[in-house]
């Protein structure tokens, strides 16, 4: 198994819940000096009281025209939501207000988004996504915001003490799809990006081939902003087929350079023995499919997991609604993106917070008490009901903050991505990964 490259992760250990002393001692300074200069003082920083006239204010962030992955349709969905809240009245009567913050798709973009959020005093970082979890934490964990619904790109999202995932990440998506993919394939070979991110990647799809019985995937590292990847998928193929007595598979996990890779593929799979191929939502969706030849195309019969319904599932009428009277003909959102969904449903557990909070302090401490405090959130059956206990049952692994491990297995039929009856799951196609992940061998 190729491992060239590897870097050294950081530790999974779960930090304390509790504010770092620092700014929990800021925090008490301030509420000690409010109590004797009572005519001076007014509503702590960050906070919105019971009267309604300020809003609440909270921060999307996601990278945007970049040579790697771009998820523009996260903010704009955020923006979105709030317009439609607002027109409602807005929350308990309160305006929401979100900003936006674009982290370049690096490090550096991320701590800066972090800290202008503290800056900024916002009660929370809701819907995101970052492939800089070590940069971006520590600022907001120091502040004592909390991070909802971050789209699951980097394990840290799932050990961060005040990360508050909605799905199971690349985690779950790729135990599932080597649980598919187990009976069904030869030699299974996987393309992922040569980033920190990219190697969190191998661990997660050789849980799911080894509960079905399979040997681990070959691990290929790629460029995650080449133009190309004619080599890669000579080797991939190389790899896939080596196994003349069953057909194999082949598993690109390029974020958005998966559709480049597919193009060099098809090109050069004309020179091997048939495979399948398979990957993750996020990797490819319908929009991909169509693009790239639709039943005739690449895709064709491939498996892709999911953390959520097919696009075309009615769970998903309410944000389409939103997008269609907010958001009529902003390209930007796509209802079938992975990050427009997680997006909604991030949003979908910030109002149920602060539904809870009712005419109560909206801060960044009573946002994270109310969540920590065994609030539970039902999206419309688009995912589990959701809490959020200390530690979750993946947390022998690594994982404390992995509350939601249920994965969608879907498949490319005549063009279309529909949901699977078989494979992962029970009769509706749904599968709980916790009893895979368990077994990970994590970095």
């Amino acid at each position: 198994m190729c491992m060239t490259g590897r870097r050294r992760t950081r530790s999974t250990s779960l930090p304390a819940l509790s504010r770092p002393v620092g700014a929990t001692a800021l925090a008490a300074g301030a509420v000690a000096l409010c109590a004797s200069l009572t005519a001076a003082c007014g509503v702590i920083p960050g906070a919105t009281g019971g009267s309604g006239d300020d809003p609440v204010k909270v921060m999307t962030w996601a990278p945007q025209d970049t040579d790697a992955t771009n998820k523009p349709g996260m903010p704009a969905m955020a923006l979105a939501y709030a317009k439609w809240i607002n027109s409602q009245g807005g929350v308990n009567g309160r305006r929401l207000e979100v900003l936006t913050c674009n982290d370049h798709n690096d490090g550096v973009g991320a701590a800066k988004c972090a800290r202008r959020a503290a800056a900024e005093n916002v009660v929370a970082v809701v819907g995101s996504y970052s492939q800089f979890g070590d940069s971006y934490l520590a600022p907001l964990e120091g502040a004592g915001i909390p991070y909802i619904g971050g789209y699951g790109v980097t394990n840290d999202e799932f050990t961060g003490a005040m990360s508050y995932p909605v799905n199971g990440g690349q985690p779950a998506l790729l135990a599932g799809l080597g649980k598919a993919l187990a009976t069904g394939c030869g030699n299974v070979s996987l393309v992922r990006p040569d980033s920190i991110a990219g190697d969190q990647l191998p661990a997660m799809l050789d849980s799911g081939l080894k509960a079905g019985g399979h040997t681990d995937a070959e691990d290929q590292l790629a460029a995650e902003d080449a133009t190309e990847y004619g080599t890669q998928a000579a080797r991939a193929l190389r790899e896939a087929t080596k196994d003349v007595a069953r057909k194999g598979c082949v598993v690109p996990a390029l974020g958005d350079r998966t559709d480049t890779f597919m193009d060099s593929f098809r090109r050069t799979r004309q020179d091997f023995p048939a495979v399948r191929t398979a990957t993750v939502l996020g990797s490819v969706d319908q929009t991909v499919i169509d693009a790239t030849g639709g039943a005739g195309g690449p895709y064709e019969g491939a498996y892709i997991t999911s953390w959520y319904p097919v696009s075309s599932d009615h769970r998903w009428d309410g944000m389409k609604k939103v997008i269609n009277k907010e958001a009529f003909g902003d390209n930007r959102i796509d209802p079938a993106d992975a990050g427009v969904q997680t997006t909604w449903i991030a949003y979908t557990v910030l109002k149920a917070v602060l539904d809870k909070i009712g005419d109560g302090e909206v801060s960044a401490d009573s946002v994270r008490r109310t969540l920590n405090d065994g609030l539970r959130v039902s999206t419309g059956g688009l995912t589990p009901t959701l809490h959020w206990p200390y530690e979750g049952k993946l947390a022998a692994v690594g994982f404390p903050r992995l509350v939601n491990a249920a994965v969608t297995l879907q498949v490319v039929e005549n063009g279309r991505l529909v949901a699977a009856r078989r494979g992962i799951g029970g009769a509706d196609g749904i599968a709980d990964m916790t009893s895979v992940l368990v077994h990970a061998d994590v970095p």
